[in-house]
């Protein structure tokens, strides 16, 4: 079978990275299991599957590929050799989707979440089954297979059983993470937060986190490794992700669950999902519930959380749902 995987980084990704960060887990475990499995990716990727593609590496990470050129050859290339597979499992987003009659293997997509409303065009009319990565992100206008819930490297999320003071905040810097309301529950917490993630919105980043970094009470890393990652999770008190908008699933919530760091999360989209309330973190709505929260997770068992969160959310899951999910499509 064939992984079409996404192109703006590395797989998996150096740094940031959710959706190669996915595939490349879902390429590993499907090999350790004896799957022939082509991954198409970026040629610079790292994986125990067959490695295809054109792109020399992630058009995010080199100002001279142009994303939507490379992004097309990808998928053309791909599209051309998919008759030498059972199945093709797309991890892109609608470009595959506008090619899918030229697809020469039934096409599985993983819909990662819309960019917008104007895509849902292509995913209506393409030749495609469609897999969701949660039950809140389900679009109406399509039809599912199923839902199969990210997985992580637990290996590589060591637990941590005694916490700092302090809290983190992980994802993209933009309003619909809502960071500078994550500066504003740990003002009011009373605790120091470090924020990790990729700017995506300059002006929001410029006008309302900047101004709030201090290097001691806010603390800003960007983009970090995987390591990195792992470190700043397991060592804080919990994970604050306030959002703004309906969260598709949510990597660095699990994340931190994984290294026994409890959530507190805003009720919105896969949250309810993702969080076991009063288990693995707390659901709540607005600031002044998160701050009462962020006194609350220290009741929380973190080996517990961290128990739970694996149980849920490990790579191998991931794949024995995505095994299945394949077997029903090629068999029946």
């Amino acid at each position: 079978m064939a992984l079409l995987g996404p192109i703006a980084w590395r797989t998996p990704p150096h740094h940031y990275g959710p959706w190669e960060q996915v595939t490349g887990l879902l390429a590993e475990g499907l090999a350790s299991r004896g799957v022939d499995v082509t991954l198409f990716a970026t040629l610079d990727s790292v994986t125990s599957a067959q490695l295809d593609g054109v792109s020399p590496r992630g058009y995010a990470d080199d100002p001279d590929l142009d994303g939507r050129v490379w992004e097309a050859m990808h998928v053309s290339h791909a599209m051309a050799r998919s008759g030498q597979f059972d199945l093709v499992h797309s991890h892109l987003d609608w470009l595959p989707l506008a090619f899918a009659k030229h697809c020469d293997a039934p096409l599985l997509t993983t819909v990662h979440g819309f960019s917008g409303a104007g895509i849902l065009p292509a995913y209506a009319r393409a030749r495609s089954s469609y897999v969701s990565i949660s039950d809140a992100d389900r679009a109406p206008e399509l039809d599912y297979v199923a839902t199969v819930h990210h997985g992580v490297d637990v290996g590589g999320l060591p637990f941590t059983n005694a916490a700092g003071p302090g809290l983190a905040a992980f994802g993209r810097i933009h309003p619909d993470k809502g960071t500078h309301t994550a500066i504003e529950i740990a003002r009011a917490a009373g605790r120091p937060l470090t924020i990790c993630g990729i700017v995506q919105d300059e002006r929001y980043f410029a006008e309302q986190v900047a101004p709030h970094i201090d290097g001691d009470q806010v603390v800003f890393l960007g983009s970090v490794s995987p390591r990195r990652r792992a470190e700043v999770l397991g060592g804080s008190t919990a994970l604050l992700h306030p959002i703004a908008f309906d969260e598709p699933f949510g990597l660095s919530v699990v994340e931190s669950m994984v290294c026994g760091t409890p959530v507190v999360a805003y009720k919105r989209g896969s949250m309810p999902e993702v969080v076991d309330d009063g288990v693995t973190g707390f659901l709540v709505h607005t600031v002044d519930q998160a701050v009462d929260a962020v006194t609350r997770v220290a009741d929380l068992d973190r080996a517990e959380c961290r128990a739970r969160a694996q149980q849920r959310f490990s790579a191998d899951r991931m794949v024995t749902d995505y095994l299945a999910v394949y077997d029903h499509l090629v068999h029946g």
